[in-house]
């Protein structure tokens, strides 16, 4: 479809439905959600793994050299 057309009532249904993937919007918002709680899970755990990183390589850094 041409940038320049207008797409009917129809035709949005349809990329509407094709985008949703065949869920209602509160299956799609449900499903949303989840994801992103596990996104914010994910990045929690690689924070404290970074932390932990971190504080390893301070440790090493301050070992005094013989």
């Amino acid at each position: 479809m041409p940038d320049d057309e207008i797409p009917d009532d129809a035709e949005v249904e349809r990329m509407l439905a094709a985008a949703m993937g065949g869920l209602t919007a509160h299956e799609l918002l449900i499903k949303n959600s989840l994801a992103e709680r596990e996104n914010v899970e994910e990045r929690k755990a690689a924070i404290a793994k970074n932390r932990e990183r971190a504080l390893k390589l301070l440790a090493a850094l301050d070992k005094p050299k013989d």
